[in-house]
């Protein structure tokens, strides 16, 4: 089990160049089983969730290859495979798999799916979608198995408009007969991606990026190929980060129309950024302001970022409050905000965060990702060493993180 420690109090300066999205890249790995015989995908992070689907993906005898961050997947000689526990709980986004498999074999076979315990994170939407195109689910214990002797297309209404569920269910209808119509979609612009590349591979699908995806089932898809979309989530962490103790840190590769929620935050919170082309240049706010967040669906704030955001929020003068609408167990890294210095206190799913307060550097443990990156942020603002434990959660979502902060001016190193 690997630590981070972190020395804080360091300036930040020069570019940070953000990495492939980490939650497009984890859906667009599954959908390329549905390839007859080749994919290729650009701009794939490096990251662990990445090294977990390719050993999914060789289990159903896929030829996998990477050459710096360009992957190509063989499914040639694919053949069905039963997932295993020990593969499918690693990470949330095994859940992918169901909808590629039922569209490329008709069955499935996996465990629930594992990731950052962030609250109550039913798969029902999904299962409920599959069972509308025709499949039969039988759920043993821990493990679900997905079974049709055809998929056709259909209506499928969400009732909550599930990232995770629309991705899952697109996959699948790309494989039934018919239309399949998916109301309540979805906007993020990870769909867009994964659409996008079932598009190459000759998929006909309208609407991606809107809240009703109409998809006309086929089965002769080949030949895909896609780039990662930049990671907004990456970005933004970054960003504020510049907010607290950057000069003239610049971003790259950010795509401003993904991440405007949060840099309309920032401005409210007192940043001043620049945009040139790609590049994002933001110095540290002399005079943090409280600001109150509520996360919402896209385009509204990203849940992903609340955690991150905290951080800044426990330097701004006066009281702030966060909302959180998504998931209901997502203020866990405040337990440790809180022994670094913070004033926070949680109730229900509102966070109020009284500033601004010193943080000095602790033994920490990262929760969850997004958590683990708002401790980063915390220990990099605070006085003295702070030592992160469980960063395996960190590194699941932030490509070279050590390097790319280390290049910056941070203190920081990974024991």
């Amino acid at each position: 089990m690997s630590k981070l420690k972190i020395e804080g109090g360091n300036e930040l300066t020069g570019s940070i160049k953000i990495s492939g999205a980490k939650n497009s890249a984890v859906a667009l790995i599954p959908a390329a089983i549905l390839s007859k015989t080749r994919s290729t995908i650009f701009n794939v992070p490096k990251i662990s969730d990445i090294e977990y689907l390719i050993k999914i993906t060789e289990l159903l005898n896929c030829q996998v290859s990477i050459k710096e961050d360009i992957m190509s997947i063989d499914t040639t000689n694919i053949r069905y495979n039963a997932i295993p526990e020990e593969l499918s709980e690693m990470m949330r986004a095994s859940y992918y798999y169901m909808g590629a498999m039922l569209a490329r074999f008709k069955k499935a076979e996996i465990s629930f799916p594992g990731g950052c315990k962030i609250g109550n994170r039913p798969i029902d939407l999904h299962l409920k979608g599959f069972e509308k195109l025709g499949a039969k689910i039988t759920q043993i214990k821990n493990k679900y198995i997905l079974e049709a002797k055809e998929l056709i297309g259909t209506k499928i209404y969400l009732d909550f408009a599930s990232v995770g569920a629309t991705i899952n269910l697109m996959l699948a209808a790309v494989g039934a007969k018919g239309k399949t119509i998916i109301e309540n979609a979805a906007k993020e612009p990870e769909i867009v991606n994964i659409a996008s590349f079932l598009i190459n591979m000759g998929a006909q699908i309208k609407g991606a990026g809107t809240s009703t995806i109409i998809i006309e089932g086929t089965n002769d898809l080949d030949n895909g190929i896609v780039e990662v979309f930049p990671d907004r989530i990456e970005a933004s962490t970054y960003l504020i980060l510049g907010a607290l103790i950057g000069k003239d840190l610049t971003i790259e590769g950010a795509i401003k129309e993904h991440i405007n929620p949060v840099l309309d935050k920032l401005v409210e919170a007192g940043a001043n950024y620049n945009i040139t082309n790609n590049r994002i240049t933001i110095s540290k706010i002399n005079k943090i302001k409280p600001v109150s967040i509520k996360t919402q669906v896209y385009p509204g704030f990203p849940t992903d970022v609340q955690q991150p955001f905290t951080t800044l929020l426990t330097q701004a003068e006066g009281n702030s409050k966060i909302i959180e609408t998504i998931y209901e167990s997502r203020f866990k890294h405040t337990e440790y905000l809180n022994l670094m210095g913070a004033d926070t206190t949680a109730e229900g799913n509102v966070l109020y965060i009284k500033g601004p307060t010193k943080l000095k550097g602790e033994n920490v443990y990262a929760t969850d990702l997004r958590g683990g990156a708002s401790l980063v942020i915390a220990a990099l603002i605070a006085e003295g060493t702070t030592t992160i434990d469980n960063t395996e959660h960190i590194l699941r979502g932030y490509e070279d993180i050590v390097i790319k902060l280390q290049k910056v001016g941070a203190k920081i190193e990974e024991i």
